[in-house]
This record gives C-alpha cells, sequence and structure tokens, in this order.
C-alpha cells in the first residue's frame, strides 16, 4: 500500500494561510473574546482557513521555505490579521470610553463589572452599551466583512509584500483618534442633560439652602441618564451602522497602505 504524503511547501503554504486566517480570527470583537474557548477559536480558524486556502492558494508562495523564512512570513502575517482586527475594535473601545465617562458622571464610578472580553473591570454602562454594541455588529452582519477583507487581503497583500514602513501605523493612528471623537460623540446627549441637571440642582441650593442637594442628585442623575439613554438609542445604533459601514473601505485603506 502507498501513502501518498503532503509536499513540504504545500504545507507550508496552508501555514502561513492558517497564520493570518488564525490571527484575525482571534482579533475579532466577537470570537475573539475571552468568553469563547481556545478550542473553539483554533477551529474556527483551522476551518475557516480550509475553506480560503483552495481559493487563494495562487497567491501563497509554493517553493519549500528554511525554518527561519517560514517563522518570518507567518510572523507578519500575525501581525497583518491583527492590524485588521484592530480596526474593528477601535469601534468597540470608543463605546467602552463613552459608556465609562457616562457611568462616572451618573454616579457609577464605583459599579464596576468584569468584562470577560478584556479581562479587566469596566464601568456597567460601558458593559451595557458594549453589549449593544456587539448585538448591533452581529445584526447588521458586520462580521462578514471580516471575512471578505480576509479572502481580498490575500489578493491585494500575497504573504511576504507587507510593508510596515509606509502610511498603515499612520493610518491606524489617526483611527484612533477618531475613534475617540466617536466616543465623545455617543456620550454627548447624556452629558449635556446631566450638565443640565447638575446646573438646576446647583440653582436650587443656593434658593433652598437646607436642601440636601448631594443625596438628591444621585437618584435625580442616575434616572435622567437612563431616560435619555432609551431616548438615544435609536441615535447610537445609527452612529455605530454608520462605523461598522465604513469598515469596508478602512480595509482597503489598510492593504493599500501596507502595499
Amino acid at each position: 500500500m502507498t501513502i501518498t504524503l503532503f509536499a513540504v511547501a504545500e504545507v507550508q503554504a496552508f501555514l502561513i494561510c492558517l497564520a493570518r486566517v488564525l490571527s484575525l480570527v482571534t482579533a475579532l470583537p466577537l470570537f475573539g473574546s475571552q468568553q469563547v474557548p481556545a478550542r473553539v477559536r483554533l477551529g474556527l480558524g483551522v476551518l475557516l482557513a480550509l475553506l480560503v486556502f483552495p481559493v487563494v492558494g495562487e497567491t501563497l508562495p509554493r517553493q519549500e521555505l528554511s525554518a527561519l523564512a517560514l517563522a518570518v512570513l507567518i510572523g507578519r502575517e500575525v501581525i497583518l490579521g491583527f492590524m485588521v482586527g484592530f480596526v474593528g475594535r477601535l469601534i468597540f473601545t470608543a463605546v467602552e470610553m463613552g459608556g465609562a465617562v457616562v457611568g462616572y458622571q451618573m454616579g457609577f464610578a464605583a459599579a464596576n463589572v468584569f468584562d470577560p472580553q478584556n479581562q479587566s473591570q469596566i464601568s456597567l454602562i460601558s458593559r451595557f452599551q458594549s453589549t449593544l454594541a456587539l448585538l448591533i455588529f452581529m445584526a447588521l452582519d458586520a462580521h462578514y466583512l471580516f471575512f471578505e477583507a480576509m479572502v481580498r487581503s490575500f489578493r491585494i497583500l500575497p504573504p511576504g509584500d507587507l510593508n510596515l514602513g509606509g502610511e498603515a501605523v499612520p493610518f491606524l493612528l489617526r483611527l484612533a483618534g477618531d475613534m475617540f471623537t466617536l466616543g465623545v460623540q455617543l456620550s454627548a446627549p447624556i452629558l449635556a442633560v446631566l450638565l443640565m441637571s447638575g446646573f438646576i440642582l446647583g440653582i436650587l441650593a443656593r434658593i433652598f439652602p437646607q436642601l440636601n442637594v448631594f443625596l438628591l442628585s444621585f437618584p435625580i442623575n442616575i434616572g435622567v441618564a437612563f431616560l435619555v439613554i432609551g431616548l438615544t438609542l435609536s441615535m447610537v445604533a445609527a452612529l455605530l451602522g454608520r462605523e461598522f459601514g465604513a469598515l469596508e473601505g478602512r480595509f482597503e485603506q489598510l492593504f493599500l497602505f501596507l502595499r
């Protein structure tokens, strides 16, 4: 009986493809969460790599590489996958930042919960808005944009053509700055109402000195903030929908800057 083994070059090409796909899956906002077991992430990455490999096989190197060259190439692919995932994670970071500011102003500075995705303590409002953003992310099928970008990246950036010395890093820094703006936009209506509430309570404290404004401010701020959060959910959904819709163009720009 004759057993046909895979060629070494073929196995190396699959490992290169797997490195880019698996790093992207690990960096995804949903599938890269610590709530998802490592075996599930690994299995999903291998399954996607098996599906993608026949499609992008012509872009992968087919000659046998040395161990050092293969390690360097796999390292560059991992960096590319994490950079693509970073573009998507920036939106969720902006949502969490806006929620943290709102929670602090509401009086929830000490009301923290454990975030299994980032393995850290975050504000209660941040957790709520992050979960809302994740639901919108899935409802809009934005995760498919990452899978499409994964396949498209092999055609625009074949393995070995990654250029980290271009405009890619400044582009990511500009995106990070834009996410601060997004965080302010998400929290601005609530902060404006809370500022007005504090102004009114300050006037009442001057008019009625015997009024305990400090204790009165907690239930008022919490109630008003939750009311405004409920009224602005459609605005938040529209802003997040715009940002998720812009991911495809951002991926294209990132790939072009990395050429």
